[in-house]
């Protein structure tokens, strides 16, 4: 299973509560912040729903 790293490169503000909640469940709270995750299904639907907030790297 491969590894991504997901960094945070905007604002939460002005942004609906699923895609709040959706940005605290991968882990990022503030701009420039990452993590890692194996890359499921699960988290490639959490990338796909807020991917204009993130940016996503191969690990």
């Amino acid at each position: 299973m491969s590894k991504v790293r997901i960094t945070q490169v905007k604002s939460v503000i002005d942004q609906s509560k699923r895609q709040k909640a959706t940005m605290e469940a991968l882990g990022l709270n503030r701009i420039s912040q990452s993590r890692e995750h194996d890359l499921t299904p699960q988290i490639q639907g959490m990338i796909r729903k807020i991917s204009h907030l993130i940016k996503v790297e191969d690990l």
